[in-house]
């Protein structure tokens, strides 16, 4: 056997092991529940040595937080992901751009289109209301080429890219991040989906995500424990078509709000319900 063939059978057999070695990419979700405004969630995505966030928290006290998880976990964080372009995914990265310098910051261009036209008024709104916990200045993410992101090797889909029902999916451990279109324990926010046609591409999209047999479903947004499976896409689809026919048969939104109320009798109730209700029964401009 020739030095060059004992070369590359060694070679072979250290990469071989190096794969062997690598474990699955793991996530940890920090979620505030009812200590946040929004209990919005944030998953760091960590392979043996770097890690992605997905979502950045609402206030600069729990963008901290994250920066905190971040560090206990010994990984190098290489990217941020913004999923969404409302303030509490992105409103927190202050402190972890600061504890990170040089982290790219990433989203699909219609996230980016979002935050741009909205952030300004989003801060006199909200700064006042966050109080100490609001950021003195704001990012916006650079655009992401690809429909992916990649992690030592492994490869982090954007399912329904550039649409307002983008979530992730990691194939590999059969993980989705559910971002928007995915809720639980609390009342759906339904102000931004005004139309027949945006309600059943939403549940269209549930759909979609449920066939395709996830292991782990990371709700946007949830209440309590993380729930199993899929229980927040099977929760949050029947939240729609059910809001869906009791708007057909309400008059107004007192209506509406009782009649969820009713449907979903151990959620909390909160502004988002009367908000939803409002804009779409034409009450309320959103």
């Amino acid at each position: 056997m020739n030095n060059t063939l004992i070369r590359n059978l060694t070679l072979a057999t250290t990469l071989l092991s190096g794969a062997a070695l690598a474990g699955p990419l793991t996530v940890t979700v920090y979620n505030p529940g009812e200590k946040a405004i929004f209990p919005v969630s944030s998953s760091l995505v960590a392979g043996d040595k770097e890690a992605i966030l997905i979502d950045a928290q609402f206030d600069v006290k729990n963008g901290q937080a994250l920066v905190d998880m971040i560090k206990k976990s010994g990984k190098q964080l290489t990217t941020v992901y913004i999923s969404a372009g409302d303030p509490d995914f992105y409103f927190g990265l202050e402190p972890i751009l600061a504890a990170f310098p040089g982290v790219k910051v990433l989203a699909d261009q219609h996230v980016i289109d979002h935050i741009n036209k909205t952030k300004d008024d989003k801060l006199t709104y909200w700064g006042p209301i966050l109080g100490d916990g609001s950021p003195k200045s704001l990012t916006v993410p650079q655009v992401l080429m690809a429909n992916h992101l990649t992690l030592e090797g492994e490869k982090i889909e954007i399912k329904e890219m550039n649409t307002p029902t983008a979530y992730l999916w990691a194939p590999s451990i059969k993980t989705a991040f559910g971002g928007v279109p995915v809720y639980h324990g609390v009342h759906v926010w339904m102000a931004d989906s005004q139309t027949k046609e945006a309600r059943a591409h939403w549940v269209k999209t549930l759909n979609e995500l449920q066939a395709m047999k996830p292991e782990r479903v990371v709700p946007g947004h949830f209440l309590g424990t993380e729930p199993k499976g899929t229980e927040a896409v099977t929760f949050t689809r029947d939240y729609v078509q059910r809001f869906e026919q009791e708007l057909a048969k309400s008059k107004n939104s007192g209506e509406l709000i009782e009649s969820m109320k009713k449907a979903f009798p151990s959620l909390p109730v909160d502004d988002g319900l009367a908000i939803g209700a409002k804009v779409n029964t034409g009450e309320m401009k959103w």
